[in-house]
């Protein structure tokens, strides 16, 4: 990359500077608009699930290997591509409502299922625990688990996973 940084090739682990210059990241302006998905997939690889499963048709992919391109317009947050994409690799983040909280919607494949009300750990792209969250909704489909949650609005672009924990 030059810029002495490692990139995502060498530590497994995306960051939002990386996601800005591959152009996944939307502009500030959308996120605070509304729910909007973000595509964390910065390999070209043949695969097109979302754009197929996208029922905006917010989502397009140029040739058999492009990155996924969201239509920041289009996109209307409704989380069908997460549950769909077999990478576990896009999220969609609510920066919208007034407050200091923002709504983060993950995937999760790991028991146990998390219900509505749950207070979870939250899990920052490292996968390490960054704090506590709200599930405030969650649904299942083709045993993937879409979960949002409630989240510091300072960790909204950290939070990419949830770990429920059940006595």
């Amino acid at each position: 990359m030059g810029s002495g940084i490692p990139s995502y090739k060498e530590t497994g682990i995306i960051t939002v500077e990386e996601l800005k210059r591959l152009g996944l990241m939307p502009p500030e302006e959308r996120l605070a608009r509304g729910p909007v998905a973000i595509p964390e997939c910065p390999e070209e690889i043949p695969c097109n699930i979302c754009v197929v499963s996208c029922p905006q048709h917010a989502i397009s992919i140029e040739g058999i290997k492009g990155l996924p391109r969201i239509d920041w317009d289009k996109c209307i947050g409704c989380g069908v591509c997460v549950a769909k994409c077999p990478g576990l690799a896009i999220f969609v983040v609510d920066m919208s409502k007034p407050g200091e909280y923002a709504y983060v919607t993950v995937p999760h494949e790991f028991l146990p299922a998390p219900k509505v009300g749950d207070v979870v750990d939250l899990l920052g792209r490292d996968g390490k625990v960054v704090g506590k969250g709200e599930v405030v909704k969650a649904w299942e489909t083709n045993k993937t688990w879409v979960v949002t949650v409630r989240v510091p609005k300072e960790l909204a672009m950290e939070v990419r996973g949830i770990w429920v924990r059940r006595k």
